[in-house]
């Protein structure tokens, strides 16, 4: 019991963090009953796809903040954009790649208004040289093949498109005009929920135990 709630207060505050708080998300705790299958998981993937929905949430009118796992949002973008990296310290191969950023202290007020101003400038020049698309070296697809995989990703109820072929410049290839997304075949929201109840068409779920299905070639 003890070690169940450590590590639902390990992966509510900082995997799947949200913005309660002094709360976490009941669903963790599914996957926690029976610690014998805690390694049966992709909580890098489901990591994954609970940000992935927190972004989009944050893109919303009215949205003011943003949850999730943010150490894995803040180390991609050190490793995609030279621009924002702050210095970094050597490792070796097998350390966590986050570890190895050394986070600048930051100050309020007027410091921290300039630094917007000067992130947003930045932003605005942005160009396509100013992007690292392979900083995990050019055969990175063939190191790791799971970052091939094409198809939903899962945590709870939350499942979010994971499509390499809108990127594909990130696994050192010709970006070409990617295939249209998977729409669901229907939706509805209740009156009384700020969520939508999704249907699939049958053959996307019949592809979900076809490994050849996601597998961006």
């Amino acid at each position: 019991m003890e070690v169940q709630c450590y590590l639902f207060v390990l992966l509510g505050s900082t995997l799947f963090v949200d913005k309660s708080r002094d709360r976490l998300r009941p669903a963790i705790n599914l996957f926690l009953k029976d610690h014998r299958r805690l390694t049966d998981y992709a909580w890098g993937a489901g990591a994954l796809a609970y940000l992935y929905r927190q972004l989009g949430v944050a893109t919303r009118a009215g949205s003011k903040s943003l949850c999730g796992c943010l150490t894995l949002l803040q180390a991609w973008i050190y490793e995609y954009f030279p621009l924002f990296r702050p210095s970094q310290l050597p490792q070796s191969p097998d350390a966590p790649r986050a570890s190895s950023w050394i986070s600048p202290r930051l100050r309020g007020g007027d410091e921290a208004r300039q630094r917007l101003a000067r992130y947003r400038q930045l932003l605005d020049e942005l160009s396509a040289d100013d992007v690292t698309w392979t900083p995990y070296g050019r055969d990175g697809h063939t190191d790791i093949p799971r970052s091939l995989y094409t198809g939903p990703i899962h945590f709870s109820d939350i499942a979010e498109g994971y499509d390499p072929a809108r990127c594909l410049r990130q696994f050192g290839y010709r970006q070409i005009i990617p295939r249209a997304m998977t729409v669901p075949h229907d939706q509805y929201r209740p009156a009384s929920s700020s969520s939508y109840i999704v249907f699939r068409d049958p053959w996307v779920n019949q592809l979900w135990d076809n490994v050849a299905a996601h597998r961006l070639d």
